[in-house]
């Protein structure tokens, strides 16, 4: 049996959220030392609990997420757009072993930020939706912009850009990954199923 979870903008989960550090204050992160973080960490998105891989990327200005799916459509007079996060792409949640990474896809709808247009070469230029995304990294919250693409065929499913890092005070060793001294709460695979049962029966 598939599971997709539906991940709507205002809905929290009724476990123990990955936001378990409120966000900061702009004038809480001037007083703070900058923070150095490896060229990869782990994230854990809102609402989701959510666990991924990230890249921290200084040649990129705006952070991506890896989505399928992607389709815009207009809410009460607005541009919002819906999209999947199919976990079996890079297996990054735990799992005590009760179900594939493959039986679980994300849903979520989100208000469009803006979009972008993507010039690539060889290929035809690409237009990208860019939404906020509230995520815990290093066991804090932050919010930032991240441009929903296909990352299916890359190692990460998410990159944070420079927007992320200069907004909130971010240095990066490229020397070395995972140095992160807090953790954000997660949850299992089967945990994060079990949290939407009621709801999945009832579509």
């Amino acid at each position: 049996m598939s599971f997709v979870i539906r991940a709507l903008l205002a809905v929290t989960l009724v476990f123990p959220s990955a936001m378990a550090v409120s966000a900061e204050t702009d004038a809480q992160k001037d007083q703070r030392p900058p923070e150095t973080l490896g060229y990869v960490e782990w994230v854990v998105m809102q609402d989701t609990s959510l666990r991924l891989k990230a890249r921290l990327d200084t040649g990129a200005k705006t952070s991506s997420l890896h989505a399928a799916n992607i389709e815009g459509f207009e809410r009460d007079g607005e541009e919002w757009v819906s999209f999947q996060i199919p976990l079996g792409d890079h297996e990054d949640q735990p799992t005590e072993g009760e179900l594939d990474h493959d039986d679980v896809i994300l849903e979520f709808e989100r208000p469009v930020e803006r979009t972008v247009l993507i010039k690539r070469k060889g290929a035809p230029s690409q237009k990208r939706y860019v939404v906020m995304m509230d995520f815990c990294i290093a066991g804090t919250t932050h919010t930032t912009q991240f441009s929903l693409t296909d990352r299916g065929k890359f190692s990460y499913p998410a990159l944070l850009g420079r927007r992320f890092m200069r907004d909130d005070n971010i240095l990066i060793d490229s020397a070395d990954p995972f140095l992160a001294q807090n953790e954000c709460e997660y949850v299992t695979l089967e945990e994060l199923a079990e949290a939407h049962k009621d709801k999945l029966l009832k579509q």
